[in-house]
């Protein structure tokens, strides 16, 4: 077992860990590991590679505001994109030296005799670190749908996350499970080749249409040549994106009418793509728009309208070997499943890897007994040198980006003061982190997850016991202003 020694570890070669790595290097750190399980950086955008995959935030919004990219092909890019973006970013810093790729972290825990990280690598390795920083992702502990004889089906298996492009679907009788974003992106493609597919929906997602328009090669050229042109148009998506969440999902109480809006927008685009009015009904939600993550798409309800797509919504009663059979008896026969059933956020993802603080303290257990909760979306007390990216309260807007920005930010003022003293540890103090807790909470109040109807909406956004502590209810500006003004004695230093 062999034991080296860093200024700091991250968890994670995605947008998080790369923006993380960026803004130490900013600060003067060198000596630094990005562990990562997979084979490449880029994270979600390099795990995710199904057809039809594409961003369902404008591009402009989803990127460094501090590395703008002026090839985009369109405003909603292609995941390929994505992944060339992150490879962009990744070269321009020079980032790669300190990746290692298929490393999967088994732990970490504080040592208090060193003040030290010890973090344990699958194989026996330890590696010691000053600072440890987890960027693994909401999204990033892929779910499989526990159904039973879904290990007994005797065709071909493709999952969203796991996608083989050798396979053909041309043909094919198929059927996917799951409605969210990823399948809402994935039924129409699949409609194109497969001779038949079955859809079967557990719950009903909000499909908003979709204002996209290409990037040609002028205008690729005008925002490389003029960046300022780019600039506008960022501004202009990150306002619209920031107003909207702002005031249709946190400030429910004061603009309801502002989020029934958005709903009713929602309906006419569902209506004007599907006129028989039993189906469109199967495809309404029963619960408020903001409940669960919404999506964009023109071409997603028209897909139903095919007469080789049928919609199930009774729910799956078993797999069979050679198809699937609903709740009220029907059986569809298959040779192809797709499973489109998202991520697991709340049993094995916050936090990603078991990781134990000060006294013993372990912060999965923690989090679990005590409510969800960290400082400014990134410190917890008892966890001295650890920052946490998708954590309680983090997820600010719906850009990852904004979330990792201002977690830069908060980086910045953090790591600049440790260094004025000549520090070597900070932790959050718990009277700080119970005073944001419970200013988050009372935020949540006014929200559409308090006041709003979510009791059907079956949304990864809220935890097992009802809670809905991933967001940050405040706008972005509110969080990004917050990052330059946090009180340092907030902080314990030594």
């Amino acid at each position: 077992m062999s034991t080296e020694q860093f200024e700091a570890v991250i968890v994670g070669a995605g947008f998080g860990g790369m923006g993380a790595v960026i803004q130490l290097n900013r600060l003067g750190y060198q000596k630094i590991a990005i562990l990562d399980r997979e084979d490449d950086l880029g994270g979600t955008w390099h795990v995710n590679r199904y057809p039809g995959l594409t961003v369902d935030v404008p591009s402009t919004t989803y990127s460094y505001w501090f590395e703008p990219n002026p090839y985009w092909s369109r405003l909603y890019a292609p995941g390929a994109e994505l992944k060339t973006y992150a490879e962009h970013v990744a070269d321009k810093y020079n980032l790669r030296r300190y990746m290692r790729f298929g490393t999967t972290v088994e732990g970490a825990r504080w040592d208090e005799e060193s003040q030290t990280w010890l973090v344990s690598l699958v194989g026996g390795e330890t590696l010691r670190t000053q600072f440890l920083i987890l960027a693994t992702g909401y999204l990033c502990q892929p779910k499989r749908p526990d159904i039973a004889g879904i290990d007994d089906f005797a065709g071909t298996v493709l999952h969203a996350q796991q996608w083989d492009h050798d396979y053909s679907l041309k043909g094919k009788k198929a059927a996917i499970i799951g409605t969210g974003s990823t399948g809402v992106q994935l039924i129409p493609k699949l409609a194109e080749d497969v001779a038949e597919l079955t859809v079967y929906q557990r719950t009903p997602i909000w499909v908003m249409p979709k204002l996209d328009f290409s990037f040609g090669p002028r205008a690729q050229r005008l925002f490389a040549r003029v960046p300022a042109t780019q600039r506008f148009l960022r501004l202009s998506s990150d306002m619209f994106m920031d107003i909207m969440v702002t005031i249709a999902m946190w400030k429910f109480r004061q603009f309801r009418p502002v989020n029934r809006a958005a709903a009713a927008i929602g309906r006419l685009h569902r209506f004007l793509a599907i006129r028989d009015r039993e189906l469109r009904r199967q495809l309404t939600p029963s619960y408020d728009f903001g409940c669960k993550r919404p999506t964009l798409s023109n071409v997603y309800y028209r897909t139903f309208n095919k007469p080789h797509v049928h919609l199930e919504t009774a729910g799956i009663d078993r797999i069979e070997p050679d198809g699937i059979v609903s709740r009220d008896g029907t059986k569809r026969t298959i040779d192809t499943l797709v499973l489109a059933t998202g991520f697991d956020v709340w049993e094995s993802n916050l936090p990603a890897i078991p990781v134990i603080g000060r006294e013993g303290r372990d912060l999965g257990k923690w989090w679990r007994e005590n409510k969800f909760q960290a400082y400014e979306g990134l410190s917890v007390p008892l966890f001295p040198n650890l920052l946490t990216q998708a954590s309680p309260y983090a997820w600010v807007g719906m850009s990852w980006f904004d979330t990792v920005e201002y977690q830069m930010r908060h980086m910045n003022r953090l790591f600049g003061e440790l260094q004025r003293r000549g520090a070597r540890t900070f932790e959050v103090t718990e009277e700080a982190n119970a005073e944001f807790l419970e200013r988050m909470l009372t935020l949540l109040d006014d929200s559409v997850f308090t006041l709003g109807n979510c009791a059907n909406s079956r949304s990864y956004w809220f935890n097992s016991s009802g809670e809905a502590p991933l967001f940050r209810p405040t706008s972005i500006r509110q969080a990004v202003k917050e990052q330059d003004t946090f009180p340092l004695r907030h902080y314990e230093m030594a």
